[in-house]
């Protein structure tokens, strides 16, 4: 028993809906839609996030404690049976701190301290009773060690040059994206008026075949030419299905890139209301030199690397010295016999403590910051030669674009010419079969020659607006060229 499994292709599908849409109605679209610029613009919030994370260091704490402590010694035994009581005391503290660091590296802290004690001592009658308060405010700044840079101001300036790094790279991300859509809208274009140029082919195949199969009944010409023409028009036709499958191929890229729902939009035949232009640019090699030296996001991308180890550098060289802190604290104290009495001296300032000084650190090899000193300076004269490469790059590929772009609109120019003289040559060859002074084989030859000359100039076009936009891309001109204003943010 053989059971076989098929698909069944519908012959005749329903029309799709058409929407004629313009470059920029794609652009805008891709702008809103496009998912890999969704996903990109996420990363500067992220880098934003962390530039607040890095202020966290500065942020106050604020700490309270409280405690008690009871403390007993053993009773003395004397001579004759008696013996002294022990000591006792019972001491209730609390303090607390409001502290934190400055934007130049010093500390600084307020302190409140009390202390309640009381209780007896050993072979007193009598029990005591005393309190002691004090308030006090201090500083501690750095002098050489963590005085110009220190870690917390190490991770913003990092984290500042990373936010800039991110924009720069969803700047990027949309130019690659305009350019992405821009060529492939291009294409579309270029694909659409290859099936057009196939089925005037067809067409001109078919009219061929009609032609020659009245001159076959009336006996004017051979079966064997006949069969020629049908031959060349059952090739035409199967190249133009392969050009109607290449431009539904096409159809679903561009779709790519300007829709976040493809299923909404796979009915949808999209229709280029565009065209393909042929009109010459003025071109200045050192003007778009100019240009990329100064937009290209890669190349500032490049400058803030080498800025973040610039940084990095800095603080690096601030870790070779000495820690040397200059420190002073002021404050009041009190006391008396009951809590109230102490914290009453606080009040009445009159009851002064102060204290300042220096504390020198001398690390005695410093074998750790001594060779990240070194292979921060080896980074830095490594990533100056990357950049002044990363420079002559964009300098080729322009200089490359500016030939290019030159070469291709040459390439259309000559193209169209030959086009027109082809259009010329099969209407003079057809002319001459009419008269029977040609033959079948030289029409249907000619005729390839006009199909091919039609494909190559569409192609001519194609290839140099797409060029056209290679060298904005490369300029870092491609959103002002395409006049989109986007925040990057």
């Amino acid at each position: 028993m053989v059971v076989s499994v098929g698909a069944k292709l519908q012959a005749n599908p329903a029309p799709a809906a058409m929407r004629a849409m313009s470059l920029q109605d794609c652009l805008q679209m891709a702008l809103q839609h496009n998912l890999d610029l969704q996903i990109d613009r996420y990363n500067p919030q992220i880098a934003r996030f962390a530039l607040n994370a890095a202020h966290g260091p500065y942020d106050p704490s604020f700490s309270i404690s409280g405690q008690h402590d009871h403390t007993e010694a053993g009773s003395k035994l004397l001579s004759g049976g008696f013996s002294v009581p022990g000591a006792q005391s019972d001491d209730n503290g609390g303090s607390s701190t409001l502290g934190g660091l400055t934007p130049w590296g010093m500390t600084y802290g307020l302190q409140g301290n009390t202390m309640d004690s009381y209780g007896h001592s050993a072979g007193a009658t009598g029990g005591f009773e005393s309190s002691a308060a004090t308030t006090s405010f201090t500083l501690t700044q750095p002098l050489l060690k963590n005085a110009w840079i220190d870690a917390p101001r190490l991770n913003i300036r990092v984290s500042k040059n990373r936010l800039k790094y991110s924009e720069l790279q969803l700047q990027l991300q949309i130019m690659q994206t305009a350019n992405s859509v821009e060529t492939a809208y291009y294409d579309l274009i270029y694909d659409r008026a290859s099936v057009e140029v196939q089925q005037k082919a067809v067409q001109l195949a078919e009219e061929l075949v009609a032609q020659n199969k009245k001159r076959v009944e009336v006996g004017a010409m051979a079966v064997l030419d006949l069969e020629s023409a049908q031959a060349q028009a059952a090739s035409t036709r199967a190249t133009l299905i392969a050009a109607e499958s290449t431009r539904d191929t096409q159809e679903r890229l561009l779709k790519h890139f300007i829709t976040d729902e493809f299923s909404k939009w796979q009915p949808i035949e999209v229709v280029p209301s565009g065209s393909l232009s042929s009109a010459p640019l003025d071109l200045n090699l050192q003007d778009s030199w100019g240009r990329g030296l100064a937009q290209r996001p890669d190349l500032l991308q490049a400058r803030l690397d080498l800025e973040k180890v610039g940084i990095q550098l800095k603080y690096d060289r601030n870790q070779l010295f000495p820690q040397l802190d200059a420190f002073g604290t002021y404050g009041y104290n009190g006391s008396g016999r009951e809590f109230s009495g102490a914290l009453y001296d606080v009040q009445q300032m009159d009851r002064r403590l102060y204290a300042y000084g220096g504390r020198l650190t001398i690390p005695l090899s410093n074998m750790s910051a001594r060779n990240a000193y070194k292979s921060d300076k080896a980074t830095l004269q490594q990533i100056v030669l990357a950049l002044k490469k990363l420079e002559q790059n964009i300098m080729i590929q322009i200089d490359n674009d500016v030939g290019l772009l030159r070469a291709n609109y040459e390439q259309v120019q000559a193209t169209r010419a030959a086009r027109e003289y082809q259009e010329q040559a099969l209407a003079a060859e057809q002319k001459k079969l009419e008269n029977g002074k040609s033959t079948t084989y030289v029409v249907l030859q000619v005729q390839r020659d006009l199909t091919t000359a039609r494909a190559q100039e569409i192609l001519a076009l194609d290839t140099y607006n797409k060029s056209r936009s290679q060298l904005s891309l490369d300029e870092g001109s491609i959103l002002t060229r395409l006049g989109l204003d986007v925040e990057v943010k």
